[in-house]
This record gives C-alpha cells, structure tokens and sequence, in this order.
C-alpha cells in the first residue's frame, strides 16, 4: 500500500511504457515487504539534466536507464563505478542523499543468470556476437568472472579498429574478429562451451539468425547457448541450436538478474528471483499473444 513512507524508484528512457522494469521491481517490493514503488519515466536526453536534478529534490531512491541515456547521464553524477568506467555507461543510479553514483549491473546479471542454471565460466571458453551495449558488458562481466578466452564478433565497420582496440585491450584474453569471417567463426564456437547472441537478430518478428547454416552446423550437446533477447521467448537461433542438442537460455535470467543487482543497491535486500522470472515469463506470453 503506498503511503507517506512509500520510497519512489523509477526507469528513465524514450519512449519508457513497454518496460518490464515497473513489473519487476513493483513484483519485488510487493513479495519482500518493502514500502516502495517503481515507474517508468519517459524522459529525453535534452531534459535528463531537469529529471536528475528533480530526483535530488524528490529524494528518489534510484532509477535505471536506457541507451542513450546510459551514456549521456555520466555527465550529470558524482560518482560512477569502476565497472560502469570500463563500459562507459550506467543502467544503474543509487540516491545517497542527492549523491548520485552510476553503477552498470547488466554483465553480472549475465553471469548471475547462468550460475542460476549451474553455469560458470571461469576457465571457459566464449564467442560472443556482437559487441554493442550488451555484448560489451557481457565481455566485461566474463573477464572479472575469470574466462579462459572470449571471441568476439563484430561488423567490420567504421569502429571495428577502435572498438577492437578498446576491448582487447581490457583483456588478453579477448580476440576481436570480423563477423563476415565465416571460416574463424566456425572455428571459435567449435572451440567454445558457451556462446552469446548479443546482437538483436531474431527480436520479435523477426525471423533471421545470427549465424549462417555453416555456423550453425558446430553447434552441439557441449554448449550453453544464451540469447540477450527475450521477446519472442524462443528465437528462431535458440530453436536452431536447440535441434542441434544445445542448452538454450532466453534473455528473460539476464533482464531479471541486472534489476536485482540494481535492486540489491537501493534496499540492500536479494530479490526474489523466482517469482520475478515468473512474472516476466507471463507478461512475455501475453505480449506474443496480443
């Protein structure tokens, strides 16, 4: 029940209504007893200054973003994480008495979601595809959680160079490869146990795959096969890897495990993941549905 006492938290984007971010903190609050409550904000880039400075004055307890609000709100904090530094971007923001600190919580959400399943990734070996905004905190995340080797595809575009220089210099242990270069990626996910879709082929609609048939064909019992998206539950690069005997992962143990780190942060309490995950499988059902 909302109250004089009630802590308000919030979620910063443009446009903000699709997010389940409200159903999952408001879920949480809800099963932990906590006498707080969340909402979606849609805030622009141009009025992200008016909206940090109103957070102060209202004493908002924290809020989370989305691109390009990631970015563009470093600016305007006082504190940002080692973590969020690397990446350059922040999803996450803890109100300590109008001391704003940015935090990024989405690759260890990765890394939580798979230990869930009984998945580490110390000593493994990953190919990650694609290497934006999730693809780069996913890599991040691997490389504190101690993995062997991580190949990493990506466009061979205008940023290939810089970004390859960017993120093999994080670690030695991460190789940056032309995502056209069909031959080395058929040898690196022969080569790895886990591997990650990180780009948004196959989200809703969209029937298209990752990876070419070639590709595909390396695929088998020995991987952990995790796509970021979760909207369709199933995409049609899951499904392929599945009929090639693969453990297949959806977005949803990522999307849930990133809030409950931003959730740890605001109230200092674990949230309660399986309920959560519930809550969001069902309202995914419904979205496919309608």
């Amino acid at each position: 029940m909302i109250d004089g006492h009630t802590k308000l938290f919030g979620f910063l984007a443009h446009p903000a209504a699709h997010s389940l971010s409200p159903l999952i903190h408001n879920t949480s609050f809800k099963v932990s007893g906590i006498n707080g409550a969340y909402l979606a904000f849609d805030v622009t880039s141009d009025g992200l200054p008016a909206a940090l400075d109103a957070m102060r004055v209202m004493d908002i307890g924290g809020f989370n973003l989305s691109m390009p609000l990631k970015t563009d709100v470093i600016a305007f904090l006082d504190e940002i994480t080692p973590r969020a530094e690397r990446l350059h971007a922040v999803n996450t923001v803890v109100n300590r008495n109008g001391h704003l600190v940015g935090d990024s919580t989405d690759g260890q959400g990765f890394v939580d979601a798979l230990k869930q399943e009984n998945v580490r990734l110390e000593d493994k070996t990953m190919t990650v595809l694609g290497a934006g905004g999730a693809g780069r905190a996913i890599i991040s995340a691997a490389i504190d959680a101690g993995v062997k080797k991580i190949y990493v595809f990506k466009r061979h575009n205008a940023t290939f160079a810089t970004l390859k220089a960017q993120l093999e210099n994080w670690s030695d242990v991460v190789s940056v490869l032309p995502y056209e270069d069909v031959v080395n990626m058929q040898r690196a996910i022969a080569a790895s146990q886990i591997v990650v879709n990180a780009t948004n082929i196959g989200m809703a609609g969209d029937q298209a795959s990752p990876v070419t048939d070639e590709v595909m064909q390396q695929f088998g019992p020995q991987h952990v096969v995790v796509d970021v998206i979760y909207f369709p539950l199933e995409t049609p690069f899951l499904k392929a890897a599945a009929k090639q005997g693969s453990h297949t992962y959806n977005g949803i143990g990522m999307l849930v495990n990133q809030a409950a780190g931003s959730f740890l942060e605001w109230t200092g309490q674990q949230m309660p993941i399986d309920q959560v995950i519930t809550a969001v499988n069902q309202a995914v059902r419904k979205r496919v549905k309608s």
